[in-house]
């Protein structure tokens, strides 16, 4: 149903809520961002080949889905029981303009996992990429490509 009355089986929207983080724009993307708590106080910019020189939104969505990625590869590898100590996510984040005269965004995730055989790499990932809060935002809404390396 659309009026918000039945939930699917396959929901992901949080429960319970356990964090929240906030931040603010200012400028939009020649201005600079800062977090509530003091944290993150940066200069953002355009990207550099659209004529931008510093951090732009894209390299921070990058950032905040590979580690979080990482993170759900972790926790899924250590309730097997595997140590994925070596292994890294790499995240490219492509910006572009859509059908509907707006832009949007495509994801590669790179993931290495040198310790544990192809077989097992693309059954943890596959679970990660349930887990991970990030790809379940983005699910149906930006194509996210893994790579396994």
């Amino acid at each position: 149903m659309t009026d918000g009355t039945a939930v699917a089986t396959d929901d992901t929207r949080p429960t319970k809520i356990m964090y929240v983080a906030e931040a603010t724009a200012h400028g939009g993307r020649e201005g600079y961002v800062t977090s509530q708590d003091g944290q993150l106080d940066l200069k953002v910019a355009m990207p550099p080949q659209l004529g931008g020189d510093g951090t732009n939104p894209e390299q921070l969505f990058a950032a905040g889905y590979s580690s979080c990625f990482h993170n759900a590869l972790i926790l899924v590898g250590n309730r097997e029981g595997y140590d994925l100590t070596g292994s890294t996510v790499s995240a490219k984040v492509g910006l572009g303009p859509n059908r509907q005269r707006g832009y949007g965004l495509a994801v590669a995730l790179s993931v290495s996992l040198p310790v544990v055989d192809p077989d097992l790499a693309t059954r943890l990932v596959d679970a990660a990429h349930e887990v991970c809060p990030y790809s379940n935002a983005t699910r149906g809404n930006i194509d996210v490509t893994i790579l396994l390396g």
